[in-house]
């Protein structure tokens, strides 16, 4: 039988072969539809008696497909089932083993092990179908022809790499390409010391898989651009969502709810299109756009776990739930959605800023810098930078490094203004005693329309511990920000 993710990737294949939704076969099956979503989600795997049903309810279609399918690889039950070259609705990714190129087979392990590393790193971001380590080894220590690989597997991008040895130096490359054209989208370089190989190891492969997704996603977007919505897939839709969403503004997050909400209407269990929903309710409840905050909050948390019962180990979802939690009074609640979406995607930089968010308002800034600075580091030019900055400027006043946490909000502002590191510059400049520069910042936010805190209420209510609560008043205070 095969892991969940390959046995997913299979039956996923058969669904859009056959154009069958998941309510369908588990109609034709007899079982309830939400165990066909957790298979085709990669959550588990059917059981040996709902396999025979599944196989029996396929064979219906075509008479020639048998319970001994499953067991092939998935490159040679695309073949079987779709033919050659059928591409899965996900981007998918082939890693191929990266060649040691100093030629000592004592290294041939550590070059395996990068590769399969990668493969499992890559296999945790939900956007991605990332084909299996048994289908892409084949290839190794034979000559690449990009073409093939993409026809042979169904991928659309392929991730070759090398390693070379010199004394107690190693120096690993990375590349990700399109398999189509050849086309190189992104490359790298790593250099590092042998004392500690696993080490260099685990650097490397999450250096690629952070690296990688972003990559994958804006190539997808330039694919998308250009076409008109009523000719895209569900996927499309979803990626067309996406880019609306980063922009940040409110005319861009009705564009984005409205692709998400096209997407769904194409393919309800498409669970990334659910996240996204939540995603941008959230931001809009957080940038004022619309003036019903908290019921956006309840949305957007509504619609994350909607997502989960679609696909319930999407990290994402529980990025947005964490986020809503601690937007409501949730703070410990939001910690646990933040450290689930971690646990899911060790990868996933916006869990790692959800979790800052959550500790933030928890009580513990030190927990939240760590946090913050594990996702700057893990995307540094991420679209949402502004706001991470921010919030590591919270975290930073709450720990008393005023002057730090200044600095800090002073870089998310010249990123893009946020209100969040406007309030901060006042109360810290308000604790430091510079009046002037206290009240300038507290008139931003006073004069701001994107939906900031205007009254220290409004700011400190969120704040779980009454010594951070207070902390916040005096430093408002002092800037001239309005109690109610």
């Amino acid at each position: 039988m095969a892991t969940a993710s390959d046995f997913a990737q299979k039956l996923g294949l058969v669904l859009k072969t056959l154009n069958l939704s998941r309510g369908k076969l588990a109609q034709m099956i007899g079982i309830d539809k939400s165990v066909v979503s957790r298979w085709v989600s990669g959550a588990t795997v059917p059981s040996d008696h709902n396999l025979s049903l599944l196989t029996e309810a396929i064979a219906r279609s075509r008479a020639d497909f048998g319970r001994a399918d499953w067991d092939l690889d998935t490159v040679a039950f695309g073949a079987r089932f779709a033919g050659e070259g059928v591409p899965f609705d996900r981007p998918a990714v082939a890693v191929l083993p990266f060649a040691n190129l100093g030629g000592e087979a004592d290294q041939e392990y550590f070059a395996g092990g990068i590769t399969e590393d990668i493969i499992t790193a890559l296999s945790k971001w939900r956007s991605l179908l990332v084909i299996a380590r048994n289908s892409t080894f084949t290839y190794q220590g034979r000559a690449i022809d990009l073409r093939q690989v993409g026809r042979e597997l169904g991928v659309r991008y392929v991730v070759q790499g090398s390693v070379r040895r010199a004394g107690d130096r190693v120096r690993v490359t990375a590349q990700l390409s399109e398999a189509d054209s050849g086309t190189q989208l992104w490359a790298e370089r790593y250099d590092g010391s042998l004392t500690d190989i696993f080490a260099i190891q685990d650097q490397v492969t999450e250096r690629v898989a952070v690296a990688i997704e972003p990559a994958v996603t804006q190539h997808e977007h330039m694919r998308t651009r250009n076409r008109l919505p009523e000719n895209m897939a569900a996927w499309d839709l979803y990626l067309r969502g996406s880019w609306h969403f980063h922009q940040v503004g409110l005319e861009e997050a009705a564009k984005a709810l409205d692709y998400y909400r096209r997407a769904i209407a194409l393919d309800d269990t498409l669970a990334d299109a659910h996240v996204g929903i939540g995603r941008t309710l959230f931001q809009q409840g957080i940038y004022g756009f619309r003036h019903d905050r908290d019921v956006a909050f309840e949305e957007s948390a509504a619609a994350a776990r909607r997502a989960l019962a679609r696909d319930p180990q999407n990290a994402l979802a529980y990025y947005v739930l964490a986020l809503s939690a601690a937007h409501d009074g949730g703070a410990e609640t939001g910690i646990d959605h933040g450290q689930q979406a971690v646990r899911l995607n060790p990868n996933l930089a916006p869990g790692y800023f959800a979790l800052a968010v959550a500790c933030t308002f928890g009580g513990r800034p030190v927990d939240a810098l760590a946090a913050i600075d594990t996702a700057l580091r893990l995307s540094p030019n991420d679209p949402q930078k502004f706001a991470w900055l921010a919030q590591r400027a919270s975290a930073l006043y709450l720990a008393g490094r005023f002057d730090e946490a200044i600095e800090t909000a002073r870089h998310s502002m010249a990123v893009r203004w946020f209100h969040t590191a406007c309030r901060v510059m006042a109360a810290s400049y308000g604790q430091l005693g510079s009046e002037a520069e206290a009240r300038a910042a507290a008139a931003q936010l006073l004069a701001a329309s994107d939906g900031a805190d205007k009254s220290i209420a409004e700011v400190v209510r969120f704040f779980r511990r009454p010594a951070d609560r207070e902390l916040y008043t005096e430093g408002l205070r002092k800037a001239g920000l309005p109690e109610a």
